[in-house]
């Protein structure tokens, strides 16, 4: 069966400026262009789009599906299974926030207790299964499987008062930065106090720091699209500019 861009676009619950889109960056071509001069899609078309907005449900940026699934050994079985794979932990996830959310109202209405750790089980967990999707790949090569285990298990014994004062430092080291980049200096007082924060919000996850680890993970933030797409969202440059402030804060660039 065919498609037109709207009828396919109903089909899948997408707008048709989505799918003009996705042609445009060239990760759903149409089949053909018909003599009236509209877009045609296919079956093989309709399980593509079917694929990319899996990846998309599970976090996954345009750029990285493009380069899955125009890959020529991309295997469409075993796409299935990773993405079946993905959705049942994060039916896991949504399971245990929905658990939390029923088990607050109970405390708040006084038919049981509950204890601080337990009200933030579910968003430790959900922060540790976020970096897992999005970075533990690369950062499970690079500091090894040992590391990344010790790093989650410390955050999930995080106690609430640990928990706050870790978002609270996240996000001062987020405007300090901010602030630094406006300054243009890495060396300067600013963006130092910025890589010291940044050193601060890693012993919250890291046993023991090190001078090397952490110029390295700041030269992660610029050779990984992913990490640089984060830091770079509201000011393009930031990535790099956190690095140099890091490595200058660490020694490793005078």
């Amino acid at each position: 069966m065919e498609y037109t861009v709207k009828k396919l676009a109903n089909l899948a619950g997408i707008s048709t400026r989505t799918l003009r889109y996705y042609d445009e960056i060239g990760i759903l071509k149409p089949a053909r262009i018909n003599s009236s001069g509209y877009r045609v899609y296919s079956q093989k078309e309709v399980d593509r789009l079917q694929q990319i907005l899996f990846y998309r449900e599970l976090g996954v940026s345009l750029d990285l599906i493009k380069e899955i699934v125009t890959d020529p050994f991309f295997d469409e079985i075993n796409a299935l299974r990773e993405h079946h794979g993905k959705l049942l932990e994060k039916r896991k996830q949504i399971d245990l926030l929905i658990a939390n959310v029923e088990k607050t109202i109970a405390s708040a209405e006084g038919r049981i207790q509950m204890t601080d750790k337990e009200k933030f089980e579910g968003f430790k967990k959900k922060m540790i299964e976020d970096n897992e999707k999005k970075y533990g790949k690369e950062i499970r090569k690079k500091y090894g499987e040992d590391v990344i285990n010790s790093s989650n298990e410390k955050l999930r014994k995080m106690t609430k008062e640990n928990y706050d004062e870790l978002k609270k430092l996240e996000e001062q080291a987020k405007e300090v930065l901010s602030q630094a980049f406006e300054n243009g200096d890495p060396a300067s007082n600013l963006a130092q106090k910025a890589a010291d924060l940044h050193k601060q919000w890693l012993t919250y996850f890291w046993d023991h720091y090190s001078k090397e680890a952490h110029a390295g993970i700041a030269q992660m933030y610029v050779e990984d699209e992913r990490f640089k797409a984060y830091y770079d969202k509201e000011q393009p440059g930031t990535a790099e500019f956190l690095r140099d402030a890091i490595l200058i804060y660490t020694g490793m660039k005078k």
